[in-house]
């Protein structure tokens, strides 16, 4: 969910520049730096957000500068006409007659005109609403970017995951045995000199407690998490709150290997799962 962006333009003698940061977040938080007097911008980033993003802290800021207002001229007609008037009195006396650049150089007959200012401001935040659409494209794009190379890492984990389940599997292979030698060692140990248990009751016991210790549901469900987190992926969109979960699921299933477990390789095994599904939930909290 991480990603930046940032769009420049200029106008009606304004330049301007957005930018928008995003970081990690459980949901959609919105913050907007816009200067005063621009708050239809900020209303349209709120409202857009949303239909472009589903998690994540944005910050979106709007930085801009007024350029000197360039000024256009006109000629003050009435001012001109009065000139003339008196030039023309002047030429009955024999004096001759005014030149062009003498006339425009008298003070008045030329004077700049201040555009609008309220038109400019409207083309200005037009332009502002454009580039706004564009820093969001930009954004998605960034974000996207960074979400491929995750997909990398999290198949990584999930690979990691995938071949320590195997492990597992084959040290539950040889479980009920190390349990059976276990309880049989057990019962030695407490009886001592008394005349051991017979086969069958010591069969019963045994039964009963590989029946507590078998993994094999625990092992078909993390197999069935890892499936669905690889169809998660393969499916994209806004998946980032599900998969969370799904971590959740694998840790609730590599403790109860754990403390299944009645060997010390299957214990290392599990050891090694949980830490692996620790850095997978760490990856998860970066997407979307």
């Amino acid at each position: 969910m991480t990603g930046f962006a940032r769009v420049d333009g200029h106008g009606d003698g304004y330049s301007w520049t957005f930018e928008a940061k995003s970081v990690n977040g459980r949901s959609l938080d919105v913050r907007c730096r816009m200067p005063t007097g621009f708050d239809s911008v900020e209303a349209l980033a709120r409202a857009e957000a949303p239909k472009r993003l589903a998690r994540g802290n944005v910050n979106l800021t709007l930085t801009i500068t007024r350029s000197q207002a360039v000024s256009q001229l006109r000629i003050n007609r009435a001012l001109l006409a009065q000139v003339l008037e008196l030039a023309r009195e002047i030429e009955g006396a024999g004096a001759a007659p005014p030149r062009l650049d003498s006339l425009l150089a008298v003070r008045g007959i030329i004077e700049p005109v201040e555009e609008d200012e309220t038109d400019a401001r409207e083309r200005v935040e037009s332009a502002l609403k454009g580039d706004l659409a564009k820093l969001f494209d930009q954004l998605v794009v960034n974000r996207l970017g960074e979400g491929a190379r995750l997909a990398a890492i999290l198949n990584g984990h999930l690979d990691e995951i995938a071949r320590l389940v195997g492990g597992a599997s084959a040290c539950a292979s040889a479980q009920p045995e190390a349990l059976r030698e276990k309880l049989r060692l057990q019962v030695a140990t407490i009886l001592g000199s008394f005349p051991a248990l017979s086969e069958d009751r010591l069969a019963q016991e045994a039964a009963i407690l590989i029946g507590k210790a078998d993994i094999r549901e625990e092992l078909d469900r993390l197999r069935a998490h890892i499936h669905a987190a690889r169809e998660m992926m393969a499916e994209g969109g806004a998946i980032g709150r599900r998969f969370d979960f799904l971590c959740q699921e694998f840790n609730r299933e590599a403790n109860t290997l754990c403390s299944k477990s009645a060997d010390v390789e299957l214990t290392r095994i599990g050891l090694s799962l949980k830490a692996t599904i620790e850095q997978l939930r760490e990856q998860v909290q970066n997407i979307e």
